[in-house]
């Protein structure tokens, strides 16, 4: 896996510490994969959602197709 260095603010290092800490995640670099790929998953969801919505051919609401995406991530285990 390729290695990276990257400089945090005061407190996002002090958040990251904590979720270190509170032995949810093993190191930062847990952490800041997790929420990378939290941020991709969000990214995928509004793509199709706006997607959805141009389409025009849809009859749920964004709401109902937002429930549908994470139903699907999460019998995936990507949620």
């Amino acid at each position: 896996m390729p290695r990276q260095s990257i400089s945090f603010t005061p407190p996002n290092e002090e958040w990251l510490k904590a979720q270190v800490e509170s032995q949810e995640f093993t190191s930062k670099s847990d952490v800041v994969n997790d929420l990378i790929r939290k941020a991709r998953e969000i990214e995928l969801i509004r793509a199709k959602l706006i997607a959805a919505e141009q389409s025009g051919f849809i009859d749920n609401t964004p709401a109902e197709i937002l429930a549908e995406f994470k139903a699907e991530l999460s019998a995936d285990g990507k949620l």
